[in-house]
């Protein structure tokens, strides 16, 4: 392990503050690199060498400068099958005989087992993010990148060089790659992970049609991000779940998030009983039938939300009259929502303390978030604009988009081969559109 004296001041003093000094890595080589991959795993023994078998499909060159550390996870109070299979994961990574640069961490026997009160995702990816930055090379000028994958994902043979690739390019401090979840036709899950993903992209063409900011996936797997963006955000949060959502806008408030569109991730389509959201308890949620998921938000909120940005992104729009007037026009529930989120009060605050226009302009990006982005759509959602059919709601905002579709289905809810269709053109066009923005 590189000394801490030779890491610059900005990573110095970033572990010093935030750092968990409990876990190390499994080796003491000396050797750094450009580039490192984080993968947490949770009881994995069965997905994670698939996971690794597919990176090493990508180029030598890639690989070469690369680092794959695996964080081998559980609690405390974890059941004792959970603690047998990463006991056998921990025996598979000491015996890796592969094309990997590959270190472990274990965060999972006896005494470094994680406190239940943190244990979960974030943490672990903590864990392996910041014992990360003490393996980079720093001596040199190239960007030193961390990607973030998860041990039941597989990648395409392109995705180290892909992403590499642009980020030198295009220069990028953080972006989320396109991604393809696995399912096979004939599987259990396979209804469920179609019904779900087109969800997902149905709420990101939303989100793009409004002109919204944060118009980046949330999947974890996908994320990709240099050192310098992750020390300015903090680092990776504890969360249990959810913690790519939070830390996407931590990144986003600092640069736009890119999306390469070029390289692909494939994350599983299993059910799981890891996390209270999220892919997982959402196939689980769908294959116990305890509610319709055939449900979209509202393709009418989209366009509330389009004009509010229109307004409240306007450089000519910056007193608090105007803004709230302005709301109360485009729609009653939208100004009700701003009043409920303190929008007067923070608003003054940053008329008080901001007196240039790009500062100004920068504090409505920070304020008006992500996350409150999705509280008004849940907001509209509650107030007028309830969910409606899923593949309606697809159809509607293709119109809104101008994008002609050819798929016919002739009841509310079509055959499972119609709702592939509807998936695989969704992610044909979702492809398009970034590339064509980038």
């Amino acid at each position: 392990m590189n000394s801490t004296d030779n890491l610059p001041d900005s990573v110095k003093k970033y572990l010093k503050k935030f750092s968990l000094n409990l876990w190390s890595l499994s080796d003491n080589s000396q050797r750094l690199f450009n580039n490192i991959i984080v993968i947490p795993s949770l009881a994995e023994f069965d997905f994670l060498p698939v996971c690794l078998k597919s990176l090493e499909e990508n180029s030598i060159n890639s690989l070469h400068d690369t680092l794959v550390l695996v964080v081998v996870n559980n609690s405390l109070s974890a059941s004792y099958e959970i603690k047998q299979n990463n006991k056998q994961t921990i025996d598979y990574l000491k015996n890796y005989h592969g094309k990997l640069n590959l270190s472990f961490v274990d965060a999972s026997s006896e005494s470094k087992a994680i406190p239940d009160k943190y244990a979960g995702v974030g943490i672990a990816r903590k864990i392996g993010c910041d014992l990360a930055l003490k393996k980079f090379d720093y001596s040199n000028s190239k960007k030193k990148i961390l990607f973030f994958l998860d041990a039941d994902c597989t990648v395409r043979s392109d995705y180290l060089e892909k992403v590499l690739s642009e980020f030198s390019k295009k220069n990028l401090h953080s972006a989320v790659i396109e991604y393809e979840h696995k399912f096979s036709d004939t599987s259990p899950e396979a209804e469920a992970i179609i019904c779900y993903e087109i969800f997902l992209r149905y709420h990101r063409l939303g989100l793009k049609f409004a002109k919204c900011y944060y118009d980046y996936h949330t999947i974890g797997s996908t994320i990709v991000c240099d050192v310098e963006s992750y020390i300015k955000a903090g680092g990776m949060n504890k969360r249990k779940a959810g913690e790519d959502y939070y830390f996407l806008e931590k990144l986003a408030k600092l640069n736009k998030i890119y999306t390469i569109a070029e390289a692909l991730v494939f994350p599983s389509a299993r059910k799981s009983w890891r996390v209270p959201f999220g892919t997982g308890q959402r196939i689980t949620r769908h294959l116990s039938k305890k509610q319709n998921e055939y449900v979209a938000y509202n393709p009418e909120s989209f366009k509330i939300l389009k004009r509010w940005l229109k307004i409240f992104m306007s450089d000519k729009t910056i007193e608090l009259k105007q803004i709230l007037s302005e709301a109360k026009n485009i729609n009653r529930a939208l100004s009700d929502f701003l009043i409920a989120n303190n929008f007067e009060k923070d608003w003054k605050q940053i008329l008080k303390n901001n007196f240039s226009l790009k500062e100004i302009q920068k504090q409505k990006t920070f304020w008006f978030d992500a996350f409150k982005t999705l509280k008004l759509i849940h907001y509209l959602r509650d107030n007028g604009y309830p969910n409606i059919n899923l593949f309606d709601a697809v159809d509607e905002m293709l119109k809104l988009l101008h994008i002609k579709s050819e798929i016919r289905r002739d009841k509310a809810i079509p055959d499972i081969q119609i709702q592939k269709q509807y998936l695989l053109f969704l992610r044909k066009i979702l492809q398009e559109e970034f590339s064509n923005d980038n």
